[in-house]
């Protein structure tokens, strides 16, 4: 049984996710890949820094690539499964790219619950989280724990370690410090994105991350 103490009260710190478009202004003119002006703001770079010491982020991709992709995600954002395959591209595309995930379950406690297991699959076995990933989006409805957990028996991990680290303090302690940085980022959508000092919210398409990636290594900056 994956606990449930404290996570509705984890869930009432957190945004509702939500198509991008409905939020902010674009202080950048980021489009997605139908036309359409995505959300975006400046980031601090106490922000930026704070991200990179958040507890329970997966690096991916290249670990010293010269451009860092952050997504903040949820298992149970259909926009998020929607982009996933879109970041398995990107990864096997660009050799030089380092991808950073934060698991930011904001839909439910069902998403809190899977957010536990993703978080024991990182502790118990990192090299295999991208694995767990895809495993997870390859079925279809609701991620609970449950599900989550058929997913690691599937993967042959061991079930009681995977519940004993689920419910851990820690893990708690983990995802309200992803909860609580989000939060601080107006990370009002997801998945969204941290690129070079800049929040995007929610999924732009392949082709739109592929060229702000572009015009970070041409410029330092996503628009040149």
């Amino acid at each position: 049984m994956i606990a449930r103490t404290a996570m509705a009260l984890l869930l009432l710190a957190l945004p509702c996710a939500a198509p991008a478009q409905q939020f902010g202004p674009a202080e950048f003119p980021i489009k997605a890949d139908d036309g359409v002006l995505m959300s975006n703001h400046r980031i601090t770079a106490e922000h930026a820094a704070q991200i990179e010491a958040l507890p329970g982020i997966v690096v991916a991709g290249n670990p010293k690539g010269d451009v860092t992709v952050v997504q903040f995600y949820d298992l149970n954002c259909p926009f998020c499964r929607e982009a996933a395959a879109d970041i398995d591209a990107l990864i096997r595309a660009d050799r030089a790219l380092r991808l950073v995930f934060v698991p930011y379950p904001t839909l439910s406690v069902q998403s809190v619950e899977g957010g536990r297991i993703e978080l024991a699959v990182r502790e118990l076995a990192p090299k295999r989280f991208l694995e767990f990933r895809k495993r997870i989006y390859a079925g279809r409805g609701l991620i609970d724990g449950n599900r989550a957990l058929a997913v690691t028996d599937a993967m042959d991990l061991d079930r009681n370690k995977v519940i004993e680290i689920a419910n851990a303090a820690r893990t708690t302690e983990t995802l309200k410090a992803h909860a609580a940085l989000g939060t601080a980022l107006k990370m009002v959508a997801t998945p969204s994105y941290v690129i070079q000092g800049v929040a995007i919210l929610g999924h732009p398409g392949l082709e739109p991350l592929q060229q702000a990636i572009k015009s970070v290594r041409t410029c330092k900056a996503v628009v040149c």
